[in-house]
């Protein structure tokens, strides 16, 4: 069957977009599923968190044989072992795009233990253990933004290492995310190292940040006084990050980075499904389309976006209007700081609970795989 070379999401790719699935599992790689979103619906790459893996391993039986053969209760290593592996094969059947596109796409997302989201020193430790076990070109260790995250992050990339710096909600955050990357890919070439290898992504979250200020205007106006401002943040929040990162890389400090093969840290747009049903299902993918971005998307929003979505540059039109939403947001009291400071902390306790649920019911399934 010949692929839909002008669907949608091809379109958006021709935009300069880049398609990736926010989804992942083994018997989507093993079953054929993720090849035909590959093949069909432009997807270059995929990503993952413990929200996902716990989806994934706690229902069916596709991983029933391998927790057979570890024959290990020790849930927590467990899942690595699992996680590893699947990321391990989602990595081997990207390989393709990510060596024909010169290793602009085609990476795969694996996270660290969200519980080390405060520690700088041990989440360091742990990227550096993921990348050597998977042992892929083609990986991307995610690490949260948090302030203990930012040393990490520049740790790890002085390394040489790739990461995905994920969890970022606000404008600051994500200008340091930013300056810790550039300031990794220093310390790599100061010290010999080639920046040609190291590929990074900077995951700002989208949809989260307008089921939030929304939440907070109903509370400030009960009467719906405020109506023209929901559903407006998060684009806006978007498109202003995105006006930073075209400043950010370019320049001498980046220019001189660039001659030693340095690629700039792109911008993806996460969280994209459209969670108020009031909203259009493929909001946070038109409103945000622009050249060297990337969109990963859950699978319900790959459907919605291939059936009826509108592929047009958007993403740089409205910077004034951006800005206004901000501080008309700020003039009737939302406190736009407060929203992205408490969305980063509960996205980190987020992923926290599903890494515990996960491990709670890996160590119940082991239990009833043990033998008599």
């Amino acid at each position: 069957m010949s692929s839909p070379t002008f669907s949608p999401l091809h379109s958006l790719s021709a935009l300069g977009q880049s398609v990736w699935i926010d989804f992942l599992s083994r018997e989507a790689i093993r079953g054929g599923h993720l090849q035909q979103l590959i093949d069909c619906d432009a997807v270059v790459g995929a990503t993952s968190n413990p929200t996902i893996f716990q989806k994934a391993m706690s229902a069916g039986d596709a991983y029933d044989e391998q927790l057979r053969e570890l024959g290990s209760d020790d849930a927590e290593q467990v899942f690595w072992t699992l996680a590893e592996q699947d990321i391990r094969e989602a990595c081997d059947l990207f390989r393709p795009i990510w060596e024909q596109g010169l290793g602009r796409d085609g990476y795969v997302s694996l996270e660290v233990d969200p519980r080390l989201a405060y520690d700088s020193l041990r989440t360091f430790r742990e990227a550096i253990r993921i990348h050597e076990t998977v042992d892929r070109p083609n990986l991307l260790v995610k690490i949260p933004a948090t302030k203990p995250g930012l040393a990490a992050i520049e740790d790890v990339i002085a390394k040489g290492r790739s990461i995905n710096v994920t969890l970022i909600f606000s404008l600051t955050r994500y200008a340091e995310v930013a300056e810790s990357y550039i300031r990794g890919l220093e310390r790599l070439v100061a010290e010999g190292g080639d920046p040609g290898k190291v590929a990074s992504v900077a995951s700002f979250f989208v949809s989260r940040i307008d089921t939030e200020a929304d939440r907070r205007l109903d509370e400030l106006s009960p009467a719906h006084a405020h109506e023209e401002l929901k559903g407006r943040l998060a684009v806006a929040n978007a498109k202003l990050a995105y006006r930073h990162y075209r400043q950010l890389f370019h320049g001498p400090r980046w220019e001189y980075l660039a001659g030693k093969g340095a690629t700039p840290q792109r911008v993806l747009w996460a969280s994209t499904s459209t969670k108020n049903p009031d909203y259009r299902d493929t909001l946070y993918v038109e409103d945000l389309i622009g050249p060297d971005t990337i969109n990963t998307m859950p699978e319900e929003t790959v459907r919605a976006f291939q059936d009826h979505g509108r592929p047009r540059p958007l993403l740089q039109d409205g910077l004034a209007e951006a800005q206004a939403v901000l501080d008309q947001l700020a003039d009737v009291g939302v406190d736009y700081d407060d929203v992205t400071d408490t969305l980063e902390r509960e996205g980190v306790e987020k992923f926290e609970a599903s890494f515990h649920e996960l491990i709670d019911a890996l160590g119940a399934k082991l239990g009833t795989l043990a033998p008599a």
